[in-house]
Protein backbone atom coordinates (compact mmCIF):
# COMPACT_ATOMS: atom_id res chain seq x y z
CA UNK A 1 0.00 0.00 0.00
CA UNK A 2 1.33 3.84 -1.11
CA UNK A 3 2.88 5.44 1.94
CA UNK A 4 0.73 8.59 2.74
CA UNK A 5 3.36 11.31 3.55
CA UNK A 6 1.30 14.46 2.90
CA UNK A 7 -0.61 16.57 5.64
CA UNK A 8 -3.79 15.40 7.14
CA UNK A 9 -7.41 16.21 6.57
CA UNK A 10 20.95 36.94 -21.72
CA UNK A 11 22.73 36.53 -24.28
CA UNK A 12 26.52 35.99 -23.45
CA UNK A 13 28.72 38.67 -23.52
CA UNK A 14 32.68 38.41 -24.10
CA UNK A 15 34.84 39.22 -21.36
CA UNK A 16 35.90 42.52 -23.40
CA UNK A 17 32.46 43.76 -23.21
CA UNK A 18 31.93 42.72 -19.73
CA UNK A 19 35.25 44.74 -18.46
CA UNK A 20 34.03 47.80 -20.22
CA UNK A 21 30.34 47.75 -18.34
CA UNK A 22 32.36 46.75 -15.22
CA UNK A 23 34.63 49.94 -15.40
CA UNK A 24 31.32 51.99 -15.93
CA UNK A 25 31.18 54.39 -13.22
CA UNK A 26 27.41 54.13 -11.89
CA UNK A 27 26.20 57.38 -13.19
CA UNK A 28 27.63 58.74 -16.93
CA UNK A 29 25.53 61.33 -17.62
CA UNK A 30 25.85 64.36 -16.35
CA UNK A 31 22.50 67.22 -16.32
CA UNK A 32 23.08 70.11 -18.26
CA UNK A 33 22.53 73.53 -16.19
CA UNK A 34 19.42 75.91 -17.20
CA UNK A 35 21.10 79.15 -17.75
CA UNK A 36 21.17 81.79 -14.92
CA UNK A 37 18.06 84.13 -15.28
CA UNK A 38 15.90 81.69 -15.44
CA UNK A 39 16.85 79.87 -11.71
CA UNK A 40 15.55 81.64 -9.00
CA UNK A 41 17.68 82.10 -6.32
CA UNK A 42 16.99 80.07 -2.96
CA UNK A 43 16.94 81.53 0.27
CA UNK A 44 20.13 81.29 2.28
CA UNK A 45 19.59 79.38 4.38
CA UNK A 46 18.51 76.67 1.38
CA UNK A 47 22.06 77.03 0.16
CA UNK A 48 23.75 75.01 2.34
CA UNK A 49 26.16 72.60 0.53
CA UNK A 50 24.64 68.85 1.75
CA UNK A 51 27.12 66.34 2.44
CA UNK A 52 26.50 63.07 0.93
CA UNK A 53 27.43 60.01 2.14
CA UNK A 54 30.28 58.11 0.35
CA UNK A 55 29.45 54.86 -0.81
CA UNK A 56 30.59 51.93 0.54
CA UNK A 57 32.82 49.73 -0.87
CA UNK A 58 32.10 45.79 -0.77
CA UNK A 59 34.61 43.62 -0.33
CA UNK A 60 35.02 41.64 -3.34
CA UNK A 61 33.36 37.82 -2.76
CA UNK A 62 35.96 35.23 -2.46
CA UNK A 63 35.42 32.04 -4.81
CA UNK A 64 35.18 29.23 -2.14
CA UNK A 65 37.85 26.67 -2.35
CA UNK A 66 35.30 24.31 -3.29
CA UNK A 67 34.46 25.96 -6.47
CA UNK A 68 37.97 25.56 -7.45
CA UNK A 69 38.10 23.96 -11.02
CA UNK A 70 40.04 20.76 -11.35
CA UNK A 71 41.90 19.64 -14.57
CA UNK A 72 41.11 16.63 -14.97
CA UNK A 73 37.18 17.07 -14.33
CA UNK A 74 34.58 17.44 -17.17
CA UNK A 75 34.47 20.00 -19.75
CA UNK A 76 31.29 21.89 -18.40
CA UNK A 77 32.28 25.19 -16.40
CA UNK A 78 30.49 23.84 -13.33
CA UNK A 79 31.43 20.70 -13.53
CA UNK A 80 34.22 21.46 -10.96
CA UNK A 81 34.30 18.68 -9.01
CA UNK A 82 37.44 16.73 -7.82
CA UNK A 83 36.77 13.83 -9.90
CA UNK A 84 40.59 13.56 -10.57
CA UNK A 85 41.68 14.38 -6.94
CA UNK A 86 44.35 12.87 -5.50
CA UNK A 87 41.87 12.79 -1.86
CA UNK A 88 40.89 9.69 -0.98
CA UNK A 89 37.12 9.37 0.17
CA UNK A 90 37.59 6.01 1.14
CA UNK A 91 38.79 7.48 4.68
CA UNK A 92 35.80 9.47 5.16
CA UNK A 93 33.83 7.83 8.04
CA UNK A 94 30.98 7.35 6.22
CA UNK A 95 32.59 4.96 3.77
CA UNK A 96 35.29 3.51 6.17
CA UNK A 97 32.47 1.64 8.19
CA UNK A 98 31.48 -0.31 4.85
CA UNK A 99 31.44 -3.94 4.91
CA UNK A 100 32.85 -5.53 1.92
CA UNK A 101 29.28 -6.93 1.22
CA UNK A 102 27.70 -3.41 0.81
CA UNK A 103 30.76 -2.45 -1.27
CA UNK A 104 29.92 -5.47 -3.50
CA UNK A 105 26.52 -4.41 -3.35
CA UNK A 106 26.75 -1.19 -5.06
CA UNK A 107 28.40 -2.59 -7.77
CA UNK A 108 25.47 -5.18 -8.33
CA UNK A 109 22.64 -1.70 -8.34
CA UNK A 110 24.96 -0.24 -10.71
CA UNK A 111 25.12 -3.30 -12.69
CA UNK A 112 21.63 -3.82 -12.72
CA UNK A 113 20.59 -0.50 -13.92
CA UNK A 114 22.84 -0.61 -16.95
CA UNK A 115 21.75 -3.60 -17.90
CA UNK A 116 18.15 -2.87 -17.43
CA UNK A 117 18.32 0.45 -19.46
CA UNK A 118 20.49 -1.38 -21.94
CA UNK A 119 17.71 -4.27 -22.83
CA UNK A 120 15.35 -1.72 -22.53
CA UNK A 121 17.08 0.70 -25.88
CA UNK A 122 17.22 -2.87 -27.13
CA UNK A 123 13.90 -3.22 -27.82
CA UNK A 124 12.47 0.48 -28.09
CA UNK A 125 14.78 0.55 -31.22
CA UNK A 126 13.10 -2.41 -32.62
CA UNK A 127 9.47 0.02 -31.96
CA UNK A 128 8.38 -2.50 -29.55
CA UNK A 129 8.17 0.65 -26.73
CA UNK A 130 6.13 3.80 -26.93
CA UNK A 131 6.63 7.03 -25.64
CA UNK A 132 9.77 8.18 -24.82
CA UNK A 133 13.16 6.42 -23.31
CA UNK A 134 15.60 8.99 -20.98
CA UNK A 135 18.72 6.55 -20.69
CA UNK A 136 20.77 7.21 -16.77
CA UNK A 137 24.10 5.26 -18.77
CA UNK A 138 26.87 6.94 -17.15
CA UNK A 139 25.12 8.21 -14.15
CA UNK A 140 24.31 4.99 -11.89
CA UNK A 141 26.54 6.37 -9.33
CA UNK A 142 24.78 9.16 -8.33
CA UNK A 143 21.20 7.45 -7.68
CA UNK A 144 23.24 3.89 -5.97
CA UNK A 145 24.71 6.35 -3.94
CA UNK A 146 21.79 7.97 -2.55
CA UNK A 147 19.80 5.05 -1.92
CA UNK A 148 22.54 3.96 0.11
CA UNK A 149 22.67 7.18 2.26
CA UNK A 150 18.36 6.97 2.68
CA UNK A 151 17.87 5.80 6.49
CA UNK A 152 14.31 5.01 6.28
CA UNK A 153 12.88 8.32 7.09
CA UNK A 154 14.14 10.04 4.06
CA UNK A 155 12.10 10.39 0.85
CA UNK A 156 13.12 11.29 -2.72
CA UNK A 157 11.93 12.82 -5.55
CA UNK A 158 13.74 13.03 -8.96
CA UNK A 159 12.66 14.19 -12.95
CA UNK A 160 12.12 11.79 -15.71
CA UNK A 161 15.47 10.24 -16.17
CA UNK A 162 14.08 7.95 -13.50
CA UNK A 163 14.70 4.62 -14.27
CA UNK A 164 18.33 4.44 -11.83
CA UNK A 165 16.70 6.05 -9.14
CA UNK A 166 13.71 3.58 -8.99
CA UNK A 167 16.00 0.28 -9.14
CA UNK A 168 18.17 1.53 -6.65
CA UNK A 169 15.88 2.40 -3.73
CA UNK A 170 14.56 -1.28 -4.26
CA UNK A 171 11.92 -1.72 -7.46
CA UNK A 172 11.93 -5.12 -9.10
CA UNK A 173 12.38 -4.91 -12.78
CA UNK A 174 9.46 -6.67 -13.93
CA UNK A 175 7.16 -4.04 -12.73
CA UNK A 176 9.46 -1.34 -14.07
CA UNK A 177 10.45 -2.86 -17.79
CA UNK A 178 5.93 -3.66 -18.19
CA UNK A 179 5.64 0.21 -17.62
CA UNK A 180 8.14 0.83 -20.62
CA UNK A 181 6.17 -1.57 -22.38
CA UNK A 182 2.94 0.07 -21.35
CA UNK A 183 1.74 -3.17 -20.15
CA UNK A 184 -1.03 -3.34 -17.20
CA UNK A 185 1.75 -5.23 -14.79
CA UNK A 186 3.66 -1.97 -15.11
CA UNK A 187 4.67 -0.20 -12.16
CA UNK A 188 2.15 2.72 -12.64
CA UNK A 189 -0.22 0.00 -14.84
CA UNK A 190 1.25 1.09 -18.12
CA UNK A 191 -0.30 4.50 -17.62
CA UNK A 192 3.17 5.98 -17.25
CA UNK A 193 5.87 4.72 -19.17
CA UNK A 194 9.39 5.43 -18.71
CA UNK A 195 9.13 8.99 -16.96
CA UNK A 196 6.78 8.06 -14.06
CA UNK A 197 8.18 4.96 -11.78
CA UNK A 198 6.66 5.28 -8.62
CA UNK A 199 6.91 3.52 -5.57
CA UNK A 200 5.93 5.30 -2.05
CA UNK A 201 6.40 2.68 -0.23
CA UNK A 202 10.36 2.56 -0.46
CA UNK A 203 10.02 6.58 -0.17
CA UNK A 204 10.80 6.75 -3.62
CA UNK A 205 7.93 9.49 -4.54
CA UNK A 206 8.76 9.09 -8.51
CA UNK A 207 10.06 11.07 -11.84
CA UNK A 208 7.92 14.09 -13.07
CA UNK A 209 7.90 15.23 -17.03
CA UNK A 210 7.88 18.41 -16.12
CA UNK A 211 11.32 20.34 -16.14
CA UNK A 212 11.64 21.31 -12.63
CA UNK A 213 8.19 20.48 -11.39
CA UNK A 214 9.56 17.83 -9.03
CA UNK A 215 11.34 20.46 -7.06
CA UNK A 216 7.89 22.06 -5.23
CA UNK A 217 6.68 18.61 -4.56
CA UNK A 218 10.11 17.64 -3.01
CA UNK A 219 9.68 20.55 -0.64
CA UNK A 220 6.18 19.35 0.20
CA UNK A 221 7.90 16.35 1.43
CA UNK A 222 10.36 18.22 3.36
CA UNK A 223 8.13 20.27 5.08
CA UNK A 224 5.76 17.11 5.94
CA UNK A 225 9.15 15.55 7.55
CA UNK A 226 9.55 18.39 9.68
CA UNK A 227 5.60 19.35 10.42
CA UNK A 228 5.62 15.46 11.57
CA UNK A 229 9.01 15.73 13.49
CA UNK A 230 10.09 13.14 11.44
CA UNK A 231 14.09 12.98 11.21
CA UNK A 232 14.10 12.59 7.55
CA UNK A 233 15.24 14.86 4.67
CA UNK A 234 13.80 15.20 1.24
CA UNK A 235 16.23 14.62 -2.01
CA UNK A 236 15.00 16.42 -4.95
CA UNK A 237 17.03 15.45 -8.00
CA UNK A 238 16.89 18.17 -10.99
CA UNK A 239 19.11 18.31 -14.07
CA UNK A 240 21.28 21.60 -14.65
CA UNK A 241 19.03 23.09 -17.62
CA UNK A 242 15.98 22.71 -14.75
CA UNK A 243 17.97 25.25 -12.76
CA UNK A 244 17.07 27.63 -14.72
CA UNK A 245 13.04 27.35 -14.86
CA UNK A 246 11.83 29.54 -12.14
CA UNK A 247 10.02 27.79 -10.16
CA UNK A 248 13.24 26.13 -8.93
CA UNK A 249 14.35 30.27 -7.57
CA UNK A 250 11.13 30.07 -5.75
CA UNK A 251 11.88 26.64 -4.21
CA UNK A 252 15.32 27.78 -2.83
CA UNK A 253 13.30 31.09 -1.28
CA UNK A 254 10.81 29.30 0.52
CA UNK A 255 13.12 26.08 1.23
CA UNK A 256 15.04 29.02 3.19
CA UNK A 257 12.25 30.53 4.69
CA UNK A 258 10.64 27.93 6.03
CA UNK A 259 13.91 25.67 7.73
CA UNK A 260 12.85 23.14 5.36
CA UNK A 261 15.08 19.51 5.56
CA UNK A 262 15.92 19.27 1.57
CA UNK A 263 18.57 18.29 -0.69
CA UNK A 264 18.64 20.14 -3.95
CA UNK A 265 20.65 17.35 -5.92
CA UNK A 266 21.66 19.29 -9.68
CA UNK A 267 22.98 16.09 -11.74
CA UNK A 268 24.82 18.44 -14.09
CA UNK A 269 25.58 16.04 -17.09
CA UNK A 270 26.75 19.30 -19.19
CA UNK A 271 23.65 19.49 -21.89
CA UNK A 272 20.14 20.80 -21.30
CA UNK A 273 18.54 18.34 -23.95
CA UNK A 274 20.83 19.69 -26.74
CA UNK A 275 22.24 22.61 -25.28
CA UNK A 276 25.56 22.62 -23.72
CA UNK A 277 25.69 24.77 -20.39
CA UNK A 278 28.02 27.62 -21.73
CA UNK A 279 25.22 28.24 -23.94
CA UNK A 280 22.08 27.48 -21.75
CA UNK A 281 23.51 29.26 -18.60
CA UNK A 282 24.92 32.41 -17.01
CA UNK A 283 27.75 30.83 -14.56
CA UNK A 284 30.17 32.54 -11.77
CA UNK A 285 31.48 29.81 -9.90
CA UNK A 286 29.02 27.31 -10.52
CA UNK A 287 24.97 26.20 -10.98
CA UNK A 288 24.66 25.68 -7.46
CA UNK A 289 26.61 28.89 -5.94
CA UNK A 290 23.17 30.51 -7.35
CA UNK A 291 21.72 29.22 -3.82
CA UNK A 292 23.84 32.20 -2.21
CA UNK A 293 21.15 34.58 -3.17
CA UNK A 294 18.41 33.16 -0.98
CA UNK A 295 21.15 32.06 1.71
CA UNK A 296 21.26 28.58 1.71
CA UNK A 297 24.19 26.50 1.54
CA UNK A 298 25.76 25.21 -1.54
CA UNK A 299 28.78 22.52 -2.73
CA UNK A 300 30.20 20.52 -5.40
CA UNK A 301 31.16 17.19 -5.42
CA UNK A 302 32.18 14.75 -8.49
CA UNK A 303 29.37 11.85 -9.14
CA UNK A 304 31.90 9.53 -10.87
CA UNK A 305 33.61 7.82 -7.90
CA UNK A 306 31.42 6.63 -5.55
CA UNK A 307 33.06 7.17 -2.34
CA UNK A 308 33.28 10.92 -3.27
CA UNK A 309 29.49 11.28 -3.67
CA UNK A 310 28.10 9.25 -0.59
CA UNK A 311 31.08 11.53 1.05
CA UNK A 312 29.54 14.73 0.36
CA UNK A 313 25.94 13.56 -0.27
CA UNK A 314 26.12 11.92 3.56
CA UNK A 315 27.54 14.91 5.00
CA UNK A 316 24.80 17.37 3.82
CA UNK A 317 21.96 14.75 3.89
CA UNK A 318 22.70 14.32 7.68
CA UNK A 319 22.97 18.86 8.39
CA UNK A 320 19.30 18.83 6.44
CA UNK A 321 18.39 16.05 8.90
CA UNK A 322 19.47 17.33 12.24
CA UNK A 323 19.56 21.01 11.73
CA UNK A 324 16.51 21.60 9.20
CA UNK A 325 18.50 23.30 6.58
CA UNK A 326 18.24 23.12 2.71
CA UNK A 327 21.46 22.67 0.64
CA UNK A 328 22.43 22.81 -3.08
CA UNK A 329 24.83 19.95 -3.98
CA UNK A 330 25.53 20.11 -7.48
CA UNK A 331 27.04 16.77 -8.24
CA UNK A 332 29.64 16.33 -12.27
CA UNK A 333 28.07 13.74 -13.98
CA UNK A 334 27.53 12.36 -17.61
CA UNK A 335 25.20 10.88 -19.64
CA UNK A 336 26.57 8.83 -23.20
CA UNK A 337 23.30 9.23 -24.83
CA UNK A 338 21.12 11.92 -25.84
CA UNK A 339 18.66 13.34 -24.31
CA UNK A 340 16.23 11.06 -24.98
CA UNK A 341 16.49 7.69 -27.17
CA UNK A 342 14.50 10.06 -30.06
CA UNK A 343 17.61 12.66 -29.47
CA UNK A 344 18.49 12.82 -33.36
CA UNK A 345 21.45 15.00 -32.99
CA UNK A 346 22.98 13.30 -29.96
CA UNK A 347 26.25 12.94 -31.94
CA UNK A 348 26.16 16.37 -33.28
CA UNK A 349 26.64 18.69 -30.17
CA UNK A 350 29.24 16.48 -28.43
CA UNK A 351 32.15 15.12 -30.68
CA UNK A 352 32.63 11.27 -30.65
CA UNK A 353 35.86 12.17 -28.81
CA UNK A 354 34.34 13.75 -25.72
CA UNK A 355 31.97 10.80 -25.60
CA UNK A 356 34.64 8.47 -25.99
CA UNK A 357 36.66 10.31 -22.93
CA UNK A 358 33.81 9.63 -20.45
CA UNK A 359 33.30 6.27 -21.26
CA UNK A 360 37.30 5.19 -20.91
CA UNK A 361 37.90 7.84 -17.85
CA UNK A 362 34.61 8.97 -16.11
CA UNK A 363 32.64 5.52 -16.40
CA UNK A 364 31.67 5.24 -12.65
CA UNK A 365 30.98 1.37 -12.64
CA UNK A 366 34.55 0.75 -14.28
CA UNK A 367 36.42 2.77 -11.55
CA UNK A 368 34.37 1.13 -8.93
CA UNK A 369 35.30 -2.43 -9.92
CA UNK A 370 39.33 -1.28 -10.50
CA UNK A 371 38.36 0.56 -7.04
CA UNK A 372 36.78 -3.33 -5.98
CA UNK A 373 40.04 -4.97 -7.20
CA UNK A 374 42.51 -2.39 -5.59
CA UNK A 375 40.94 -3.53 -2.17
CA UNK A 376 40.37 -6.98 -2.66
CA UNK A 377 36.96 -6.96 -2.07
CA UNK A 378 36.16 -8.82 -4.95
CA UNK A 379 37.75 -10.66 -8.29
CA UNK A 380 37.89 -10.21 -11.77
CA UNK A 381 35.72 -13.54 -11.47
CA UNK A 382 33.24 -12.07 -9.01
CA UNK A 383 32.75 -8.79 -11.32
CA UNK A 384 31.79 -11.27 -14.46
CA UNK A 385 29.51 -13.27 -12.37
CA UNK A 386 27.57 -10.10 -10.87
CA UNK A 387 27.24 -8.97 -14.21
CA UNK A 388 25.86 -11.87 -15.77
CA UNK A 389 23.02 -12.12 -13.27
CA UNK A 390 21.83 -8.61 -13.66
CA UNK A 391 22.20 -9.36 -17.54
CA UNK A 392 20.27 -12.36 -17.59
CA UNK A 393 17.41 -10.26 -14.63
CA UNK A 394 17.21 -8.17 -17.19
CA UNK A 395 16.26 -10.32 -20.66
CA UNK A 396 14.02 -11.98 -17.99
CA UNK A 397 12.33 -9.04 -17.27
CA UNK A 398 12.07 -8.27 -20.59
CA UNK A 399 10.26 -11.52 -21.38
CA UNK A 400 7.97 -10.61 -18.45
CA UNK A 401 6.70 -7.25 -20.15
CA UNK A 402 6.38 -8.65 -23.33
CA UNK A 403 4.19 -11.62 -22.40
CA UNK A 404 2.23 -9.30 -19.86
CA UNK A 405 -1.40 -8.12 -20.82
CA UNK A 406 -2.50 -4.49 -21.96
CA UNK A 407 -4.48 -2.75 -19.63
CA UNK A 408 -7.94 -3.20 -19.62
CA UNK A 409 -10.39 -0.48 -21.40
CA UNK A 410 -11.93 -0.43 -17.81
CA UNK A 411 -8.95 0.78 -16.31
CA UNK A 412 -8.49 3.78 -17.91
CA UNK A 413 -11.18 5.80 -15.47
CA UNK A 414 -9.00 4.16 -12.01
CA UNK A 415 -6.75 5.92 -10.67
CA UNK A 416 -7.94 9.49 -11.76
CA UNK A 417 -9.79 10.27 -8.57
CA UNK A 418 -8.64 8.97 -5.43
CA UNK A 419 -12.76 9.00 -4.11
CA UNK A 420 -13.88 7.15 -6.62
CA UNK A 421 -11.32 4.28 -6.52
CA UNK A 422 -11.79 3.74 -2.88
CA UNK A 423 -15.72 4.73 -2.78
CA UNK A 424 -15.52 7.77 -0.22
CA UNK A 425 -18.73 10.08 0.12
CA UNK A 426 -17.62 12.19 -2.46
CA UNK A 427 -16.78 9.75 -5.09
CA UNK A 428 -20.36 8.45 -5.01
CA UNK A 429 -22.09 11.85 -5.49
CA UNK A 430 -21.58 14.41 -8.42
CA UNK A 431 -20.49 13.79 -11.79
CA UNK A 432 -16.76 12.76 -12.57
CA UNK A 433 -16.38 11.23 -15.84
CA UNK A 434 -18.21 13.65 -19.25
CA UNK A 435 -17.09 11.12 -21.97
CA UNK A 436 -19.97 9.25 -21.30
Amino acid sequence: MARILSLPSKSKKSPKTAAKKAARPSVTRSVAKKPAKAVKKAPAKATKAVKVAKPVKLAPVKKPAKAKAIASAPASPSATSSAGSRKDFSKDPINSSLKPADKIGFLREMLRIRRFEQQALKYYNQGLMGGFLHLYIGQESVAVGTASLMNGKDEIITAYRDHGHGLAVGMEMNPCMAELFGKGTGCSKGKGGSMHFFAPDKHYWGGHGIVGGQAPLGMGLAFALKYKGIKGCAVAFLGDGAVNQGVFSECLNMAALFDLPIVFVIENNGYSMGTSLERSSAIRHSLASRAEGFDVDWSLCGGFDLYELRANLGAVMEKARSKSRPHVLEVATYRYYGHSVADANAKKYRSPEEIERYKTEFDPITLWEKQLLKEKVITEAGIEKIDSEAKAEAAAAAEFAIASPWPSEESIFEDIYHEVDHKTEAGQTGRHFFSE
